[in-house]
């Protein structure tokens, strides 16, 4: 068995017409087909892929989920690293920009409406 790459990050959210909106407006991602399941969420697509699919939670199901769930952050790799960061500042958007050391990658680290640590990957030399 080989892992091929990273097929989608799944977050739960009280908050998730925020997080849809985050992920449109500061990704560039949509919202497209999910399953019927019998709970409010999203998928989101970067392209044909689902990559973040939302789970609406409310009440007791958000209490104690921030001690619980444990994420640092996930990536995607992207193109464009100047009209990003535009985007950002024009948003008034949180963010850190570092070039990896040894591979070059541009990387900007943001944080989604949950506080979410989502890092945005650019070729070296953009």
């Amino acid at each position: 068995m080989r892992i091929g790459k990273l097929d989608h990050v799944n977050l739960r959210t009280t908050r998730l017409d925020d997080m849809i909106a985050w992920y449109a407006d500061v990704l560039g991602m949509r919202a497209g087909p999910r399953p019927d399941f019998p709970f409010p969420g999203a998928w989101l697509y970067a392209g044909d892929a689902a990559a973040v699919h939302l789970v609406g939670i409310e009440g007791a199901e958000a209490a104690g989920s921030e001690e619980q769930l444990k994420l640092e952050h996930f990536a995607f790799t992207a193109s464009g690293a100047e009209d990003f960061e535009a985007l950002l500042k024009q948003r008034g958007e949180k963010y850190r920009r570092s070039v990896q050391t040894g591979t070059g990658t541009i990387a900007f680290n943001v944080w989604d409406p949950d506080g979410n640590h989502i890092h945005v990957d650019f070729p070296p030399g953009e």
